[in-house]
């Protein structure tokens, strides 16, 4: 299958859809952590999901490969300022998961200023954000996973069709995943287990609270907030694997 993971840096579900077969990229902003840059693209995760690729990625000769060494047999192009685009040519299945720093609930609280008005670049920033998840929901691939942790794409757009846990995949960690699924199934445990260590800490505000370990580390581990927002979106490997095998099944 032709597969594409959308807004993945870590390239945890590519490697894992590789290791099956199938011809599998990452695609975001960021250059890939991965280890395998041949299999990501650095690039507008929209363009990539609507089959613009950029001209100077792709081999054009007797056959298109896209970089992605697959053939349509189809030889007619469309072109728009340094892309390139082939008549007919579109992915499997995308999985993507979208930056959720805008969409989580658990930022909501930022969405207004000390004195109680609205904070009007926030608003701003969450519209474009689920902006951006509607444009990868109606992206033209037959098969869609959209993954993100509790958020406003719930309420905004539409309810998810189901949240998993790590720990019934194999992780001992609690991390509320929701999948919103086009013509996929859904996920189905294959080894639950204990939900991992949880912290409890006073917060600078001094509030009682109780966050998963991993979490916890995550946050406190982190040098930048960068670096914070990449360990706090991690995909854990038994969830990774469930998906890749689960969602190309024929």
């Amino acid at each position: 299958m032709r597969i594409l993971v959308a807004c993945e840096e870590s390239q945890a579900i590519t490697k894992e859809l590789r290791k099956l077969g199938h011809d599998a990229f990452s695609c975001d902003l960021l250059p890939c952590s991965g280890g395998h840059p041949e299999w990501h693209f650095q690039d507008d995760a929209l363009e990539i999901a609507n089959g613009w690729f950029d001209s100077n990625e792709v081999t054009i000769s007797n056959t298109f490969d896209l970089k992605l060494d697959v053939y349509s047999g189809n030889d007619e192009f469309e072109y728009k300022e340094h892309r390139i685009r082939q008549i007919g040519w579109e992915w499997d299945l995308m999985i993507a998961h979208p930056p959720c720093t805008y969409l989580a609930v658990s930022g909501a609280r930022w969405l207004y200023n000390k004195d109680g008005s609205k904070n009007e670049e926030r608003w701003a920033n969450q519209s474009e954000a689920l902006n951006f998840v509607q444009k990868l929901m109606d992206a033209p691939i037959h098969k869609i996973a959209i993954e993100n942790p509790i958020s406003v794409i719930s309420s905004q757009i539409r309810k998810p069709d189901q949240i998993v846990q790590p720990w019934q995949f194999g992780d001992k960690a609690q991390k509320s995943t929701c999948l919103w699924l086009k013509n996929l199934p859904l996920l189905e445990p294959t080894n639950i287990v204990e939900k991992g260590e949880f912290i409890e800490f006073i917060s600078k505000k001094g509030v009682k609270k109780k966050q998963p370990k991993w979490y916890f580390d995550a946050l406190k581990n982190a040098k930048t907030p960068a670096e914070r927002r990449t360990l706090r979106s991690k995909t854990f490997k038994g969830m990774a694997e469930a998906i890749a095998k689960q969602w190309t099944k024929k």
